[in-house]
């Protein structure tokens, strides 16, 4: 009972102290905004067009919204050595690092919703398979925010967090499939899609929001969506315990 108290209150205390913090408002809240704005007025509001950039703009403000909640909840605390403090509460390091982690999966949960907001006053969104959808945004939550935990606790400072996460996702969002096939992409470039996570979940985006089935099977997308959150999870433990704890 008291490993689930102290999990929530981790868990709330993130969220009062750093939902509103700069890097969170400018790359996970703006940034994802502004860019879901441009592709709808690019699209001119046509039915076909909207449905075709959901799955994009989606996958951005999940990538975003939780990259940026990690390089402040956890380098910034490693930084001022009030995560020290943290290690001392009566709960595993795995439970506790999934209580650090567990507001900006929520933050991203979030904000894959603004978009789709945004779009219900443009398009009619009926025909979406939500069943499929809401599981891959999870999903897509979760492996975001532990690839966001695997580069926080590979630096010491929160600025080198953020740019050590944007050589990641700025390529990944041409790399992915979110806004073009990768059959588009160059031969070269094609292999190196499909050693990232937000591949897989783009791609059952396209599958639920446009219809006519994803690219690749499905158990294969959600299967490698699934042994990516697993095994970054569990390199940032042994990481954390190498640099932090030993």
């Amino acid at each position: 009972m008291k490993r689930w108290i102290a999990f929530w209150n981790i868990v709330l205390k993130d969220m009062r102290a750093y939902y509103l913090k700069p890097p969170n408002i400018s790359w996970g809240l703006i940034f994802p905004l502004a860019w879901t704005g441009m592709f709808f007025i690019k699209s001119g509001g046509e039915v076909e067009n909207v449905l075709s950039l959901l799955p994009g703009v989606v996958a951005i403000s999940i990538l975003f919204g939780t990259t940026s909640m990690l390089a402040v909840t956890v380098t910034f605390e490693k930084k001022n050595r009030s995560f020290e403090r943290l290690l001392l509460a009566p709960i595993s390091l795995e439970l506790l690092m999934l209580a650090k982690t567990a507001g900006a999966i929520f933050f991203g949960m979030v904000n894959a919703f603004v978009p789709v907001v945004m779009a219900l006053f443009l398009t009619d969104l009926s025909q979406v398979a939500w069943d499929t959808v809401v599981p891959a945004i999870i999903l897509i939550a979760f492996t975001s925010t532990f690839q966001g935990l695997f580069i926080a606790v590979s630096v010491n400072e929160v600025f080198e967090a953020q740019t050590f996460s944007n050589f990641f996702r700025f390529p990944m969002i041409f790399l992915c499939g979110l806004f073009f096939p990768i059959s588009q992409l160059p031969v070269f470039l094609r292999p190196l899609s499909y050693v990232l996570p937000l591949t897989y979940g783009a791609d059952i985006l396209h599958g639920g929001f446009v219809g006519g089935g994803s690219r690749m099977p499905m158990p294969l997308d959600f299967g490698m969506l699934f042994i990516f959150c697993s095994a970054l999870f569990l390199i940032s433990l042994r990481n954390i315990r190498k640099r932090w704890i030993a």
